[in-house]
């Protein structure tokens, strides 16, 4: 147990070393990923082991329960406060998990949030200039969570009650929650079918931790909170899959900034709100066939407040849109936040997805910190640079913003001469390719908009040839 070795850890300053740890990678330090900041700078040293739980039958599917081990480190130049509950002034520990599959990066798994309560003066990243006391990380210390005690019930806190972009929550936490449920209460839930090989040929997959704290927001350090590590799916076993961290634990990067390196047409853009948090926007667009490319979006909120409840991007006239998807992560536990998924509309020269409003209720189906929902769309036009735009679901204060844009893709206008279909400015040969390959079909080669590719189409395109 954690608290036979805090006598001898403060007193010695102890190094500790744990499976997994010292393959750690440095995502960048500091508030924006450079060097760090002045004042408390926590981050996830390590994510060091992994513990199951078992399943529960939930409405017809498996859930399955885990909790990942956080090794904490203070990489800042003042000491951390830890401070245990009814005093607010610790971390707060959500855990989550993702998965990469057929070009979509999507969150599949989310606990509550571990309360810290003690710190120990370890050496993880780097010389430590010890506290005397547990109730402060010292300077460039290291702090160890085991999985086992992150998947603690009675230390995991619903995620409402936390403002991410202050780092405040409850010193009594957990007000009117029920009690967690025998197995998967709390900790980390993930359906058996997001995990079960299968099902889920050549999926890869992440696990994330970050770390919440005041005094790390107010120093201007809390961007740099969470890190992540890949892990295997293997067999079934006393109701869940045994799973199996690989590689090292790849610091001060959410799980979402890895995507562009599994993928060369994923991109990742910051979106900051001002005077609270931080969003990752991803998306990729890949041809499909058929002169149809398919768009996917991944929307990370990293530490906002005011969140997310819509998200929007251009589709110019005359593209064809179909194949609309949404994939949001399932609140568990008692947690308040509405489980009703978001609703899709194209209208007005764009797409967009839409939850609960603050004002009909504040626990409408919103993009809550640490949390991340997917949309995707097809369309038959290739695609170029725009702005999507991502409208916040808490009110600001005056002259705050109700929107903030995000770089991404999204599909490029039709040739102004239908008759051109690859957009190249001549009528050739190649969109009579383009045409018969599509012949009887809609959409690619429908010159004269009659909803299909006919003869017609064809005395169109000859007529307009050169």
């Amino acid at each position: 147990m954690k608290t036979t070795h805090i006598l001898s850890a403060l007193a010695l300053g102890t190094t500790a070393i744990f499976i997994g740890q010292l393959s750690a990678t440095a995502g960048g330090g500091g508030s924006d990923g450079g060097t760090a900041s002045v004042g408390a700078d926590v981050i996830v040293g390590a994510i060091p082991n992994v513990t199951k739980y078992g399943s529960v039958v939930v409405s017809g599917q498996t859930i399955m329960s885990y909790a990942i081990g956080t090794t904490s480190c203070n990489i800042g130049t003042a000491q951390l406060e830890w401070f245990a509950s009814p005093d607010n002034r610790h971390p707060f520990i959500p855990m989550n998990a993702f998965r990469l599959k057929n070009g979509r990066f999507e969150q599949v798994g989310m606990s509550w949030g571990k309360h810290g309560f003690t710190a120990l003066q370890q050496t993880l990243c780097g010389a430590c200039t010890p506290s005397p006391t547990g109730t402060y990380l010292g300077i460039g210390c290291s702090d160890p969570y085991s999985s086992s005690l992150n998947g603690s019930q009675g230390g995991l806190g619903t995620r409402s009650e936390v403002n991410a972009a202050t780092g405040t929550f409850p010193g009594t936490t957990n007000a009117g929650m029920p009690s967690a449920a025998a197995t998967i209460g709390r900790r980390l839930q993930i359906n058996g079918a997001d995990l079960d090989p299968a099902l889920n040929t050549g999926a890869q997959y992440f696990f994330e931790a970050q770390y919440v704290h005041q005094q790390d927001a107010t120093a201007g350090n809390k961007h740099n909170n969470a890190s992540y590590r890949t892990f295997t799916v293997g067999t079934l076993a006393s109701g869940a899959y045994t799973l199996t961290l690989t590689g090292g634990t790849t610091q001060q990067k959410a799980a979402i900034q890895a995507w562009p390196g599994l993928d060369a047409t994923a991109t990742v853009a910051t979106v900051d709100v001002p005077n609270d948090g931080r969003f990752f926007v991803g998306c990729t667009a890949h041809y499909i066939g058929n002169e149809t490319w398919r768009y996917e979006y991944a929307i990370h909120n990293l530490n906002s407040d005011r969140s997310a409840r819509a998200f929007s991007v251009p589709v110019p006239a005359g593209v064809t849109v179909t194949n609309i998807g949404f994939h949001d992560v399932n609140y568990h536990s008692g947690d308040p936040s509405s489980a009703t998924d978001w609703t899709s509309a194209v209208a007005g020269g764009a797409i967009q997805w839409s939850g609960g409003t603050y004002s009909a209720s504040v626990n409408g189906n919103a993009i809550r910190f640490a949390t991340m929902y997917n949309f995707w769309f097809d369309a038959n036009q290739a695609p170029t640079n725009v702005n999507g735009s991502i409208e916040l679901f808490k009110p600001g204060g005056a002259g705050a913003p109700t929107s903030v844009l995000a770089a991404v893709r999204g599909p490029s206008a039709p040739p102004l001469n239908p008759a051109d279909l690859n957009g190249d400015g001549v009528v050739d040969g190649a969109d009579l390719a383009m045409l018969l390959n599509n012949w009887g079909g809609t959409g690619v080669g429908d010159v004269d908009g009659s909803g299909i590719v006919d003869a017609a189409d064809i005395a169109a395109l000859l007529n307009a040839w050169g």
